[in-house]
């Protein structure tokens, strides 16, 4: 009986240890399970990414094949760095020629620049020699503004002003590039002149490179000549002196002038005399008539009365 029931308690605790160990199993493999599922899922996405179709995607249109030798280097200039020549003129009026002369000078020293060319000339006015000047000047491009102030302190009066400016920077950038063409096709030259055969292929060859080489000293020749005038502005100032106003001249009295003796003016003018004495004469009348007469006619009248009375008296 004890037998019994002891393999009685073997028997159930194998069941419950079966039964506490059996899920373990089951959840391992369908963990094992997701992750393929997972891993498959991935390679059909990197699949389907793969697999997508070259037709979908736009391109660019591709460029048109362009010769290397038909290309030309271009040199971006920075906008700051633009090669401006600027270019003034200047008509002052000064007090004095020669002082104002000094002056310019010493403002040119100033800002570092340099008369390039100067004129001197005298004109008469009032039976006095006055003097006159034109100078040329060229001043640092960044001390353009300053100089141009300064002169215009030196007048009395500005009497005319002009400024412009040129950009030559594009001009520039073509001699650039063109400068590299011809010394590219000299160099190719040089190597065309080692490889002459004989005399007369040698002068060919030479003749064209002194061709070339004339062309490029001409095209630095303008490259540096362009660079000078944007470092360099060019001013013209013209130097005019005060003039005195010119004196009043006297108004000129007119003189009669003479005329012919005439016989027929004569009479003219005796008539006329006649005329007005007789007019003066009928005029003196009708005044005394007038005026005079009835004041006077009453002691005339007296005197007469008495003087006839008198006269009865003796009779």
């Amino acid at each position: 009986m004890k037998r019994n029931l002891w393999l009685s308690l073997v028997a159930l605790s194998a069941l419950l240890f079966s039964a506490c160990g059996a899920p373990t199993p089951m959840l391992v493999q369908k963990t094992v399970e997701v992750e393929r599922v997972v891993e498959v899922e991935v390679e059909k996405v990197v699949e389907k990414t793969v697999e997508i179709p070259v037709e979908a995607v736009s391109l660019p249109t591709p460029l048109p094949a362009v010769a290397a030798a038909d290309v030309l280097p271009v040199v971006a200039v920075p906008r700051a760095n633009r090669l401006i020549v600027k270019n003034a003129d200047l008509q002052l009026t000064v007090q004095s020629t020669d002082v104002a002369i000094d002056r310019l000078t010493q403002v040119v020293g100033d800002v570092g620049g340099y008369i390039i060319s100067s004129r001197v000339w005298y004109q008469s006015w009032l039976d006095k020699e006055y003097k006159y000047a034109s100078l040329t000047l060229g001043v640092p491009v960044d001390q353009f503004e300053s100089a141009m102030r300064r002169l215009r302190d030196i007048a009395l009066t500005v009497d005319d002003e002009r400024a412009g400016g040129q950009d030559v920077t594009d001009e520039y950038v073509d001699l650039q590039s063109r400068l590299r063409n011809l010394e590219a096709t000299r160099d190719r030259i040089r190597t065309f002149l080692d490889q002459a055969q004989n005399v007369e292929e040698a002068l060919k060859v030479n003749a064209e490179l002194k061709a070339v080489e004339a062309e490029i000293e001409a095209v630095q020749g303008r490259m540096n000549y362009l660079f000078d005038r944007a470092s360099y502005s060019t001013i013209t100032v013209q130097l005019s002196p005060t003039l005195p106003d010119p004196p009043v001249a006297p108004t000129p009295t007119p003189t009669p002038t003479p005329e012919p003796w005439s016989a027929g003016r004569v009479a003219e003018n005796a008539g006329n005399t006649f005329i007005a004495i007789l007019r003066v004469l009928v005029e003196l009348v009708i005044w005394f008539s007038i005026v005079v007469l009835p004041f006077m006619l009453p002691p005339v009248a007296l005197v007469v009365g008495l003087r006839h009375l008198f006269r009865r008296k003796r009779a």
